[in-house]
């Protein structure tokens, strides 16, 4: 078995990123990946401006501390004032541009207008409170890689130097489908031996998260043709195949089988708990120009491993399909943490335990670490990454990985 390190490496590697760009509004870019650095069209700020309500003055008027000026003008934000008279200040406002012949402005708190009289009682250096022109972004300089993942923040930075439109890489198409005989849908009677089929929700939700086009091909049943005629029909029209259950060895599991009569298997099972089933392979295309295979990831049947395999492996690969570049993906963001409970159970694979964050900063593990454990997921604020054979003890150190940095 792989470990997760080699898993997630050879994953990575094998991930071919999408080629075809879009034009998308800015408004419309967030989740996407950007397809070619971005360049800022101005200087940030544009002009110098104040960076507080107050008066613009020439600092050599005001070194007494208490110096009393007249008021000649009023400038508001998004007005431009005339140069400001010798010996005189202006009255200003956030954001308003510098007038000509001003050097400093002065805080309104350190001000007091009598009618047109101020007195400024305060000495100010030349650039008090003056946010210069360009001093956060230079007219020309990249704000924005290639291979960017589009967030809030890089959309309002776009915006903020007048990038009304974004190139875009197209969103993933991705195929999913279940197999089980036992699965059924909410609002069906369940039959003697079966249950509902969370992982249809469950994966389709991380998926739309990652901005991908989902097809949904349903429950498949357990038998090897209909395995092999849903992957055929998938491989067509998508990028990316992700089934759930039946890659295990079990006489009814069809997964593995199915995907090399289709294409072939290029990793199974690795040394994770939960979640070792883990298949990637690809699926061949008939009569298609272009790539010749669609890729395959096969996920365990049982939930928990099903979401913990997405998260550690699925995710990053799509990302990486998705544009974004192979080494900002290879491993998540992990946290030193206090412990607040033992683990004597250490296993050959490398854990990934549910807990979440107490009150004192520590961490509480969910009784119950059970691959089935639905509630563990919903409970929790995130995983622990435990090392292969580790204990943990009460105050011990452990590494945690947050599901906020997981799952977006």
């Amino acid at each position: 078995m792989l470990s997760v390190a080699e898993a997630l490496d050879f994953l990575l590697a094998a991930a071919r990123p999408v080629s075809e760009v879009e034009t998308v509004s800015t408004l419309e870019a967030n989740g996407r990946v950007l397809a070619q650095a971005q360049s800022s069209l101005l200087h940030v700020p544009p002009m110098d401006n104040t960076q507080m309500d107050g008066y613009a003055v020439c600092a050599a008027d005001c070194v007494s501390g208490q110096a009393r000026l007249r008021v000649s003008q009023r400038i508001p934000a998004g007005h431009v004032g005339q140069a400001l008279e010798a010996g005189t200040a202006a009255r200003i406002f956030t954001g308003a541009m510098i007038p000509l012949g001003a050097d400093a402005v002065v805080m309104q708190e350190q001000c007091a207008q009598d009618g047109e009289m101020v007195t400024v009682a305060h000495a100010p250096q030349p650039g008090e409170w003056i946010r210069r022109q360009g001093e956060d972004i230079a007219s020309g300089a990249t704000i924005l890689p290639a291979g960017t993942r589009m967030r809030a923040q890089e959309m309002g930075l776009a915006a903020s130097v007048g990038l009304a439109t974004l190139p875009v890489l197209r969103r993933l198409r991705v195929a999913v489908f279940f197999t089980g005989d036992e699965l059924a849908m909410p609002g069906e009677a369940l039959k003697p031996g079966a249950i509902y089929n969370s992982n249809r929700f469950l994966l389709t939700g991380l998926l739309q998260n990652l901005g991908c086009l989902v097809t949904d091909y349903g429950i498949v049943p357990d038998s090897l043709e209909a395995t092999r005629s849903t992957l055929r029909l998938a491989a067509q029209e998508h990028d990316l195949i992700i089934t759930s259950g039946g890659v295990s060895v079990g006489e009814e599991d069809y997964i593995k089988p199915a995907v090399e009569a289709e294409g072939r298997l290029n990793m199974w099972q690795i040394a994770v708990k939960p979640g070792k089933p883990l298949a990637f392979g690809e699926i061949e295309r008939a009569n298609k120009s272009g790539d010749e295979q669609a890729f395959f990831l096969g996920l365990p049947g049982n939930p928990v491993s099903s979401f913990v395999t997405f998260l550690l492996f699925v995710r990053p690969f799509i990302l990486a399909m998705q544009g974004m570049t192979a080494s900002s993906l290879a491993s998540p963001q992990a946290y030193a943490m206090r412990a607040d409970f033992a683990w004597t159970k250490p296993d050959r694979r490398n854990e990934f335990l549910r807990a979440r964050i107490n009150a004192d900063g520590g961490l509480d593990l969910f009784a119950n670490q059970s691959s089935a454990v639905l509630t563990s997921t919903v409970w929790g604020d995130g995983l622990i990454d435990l090392p292969p054979g580790q204990v943990i003890a009460a105050g011990d150190m452990v590494k945690f990985i947050p599901f906020s940095h997981l799952m977006n």
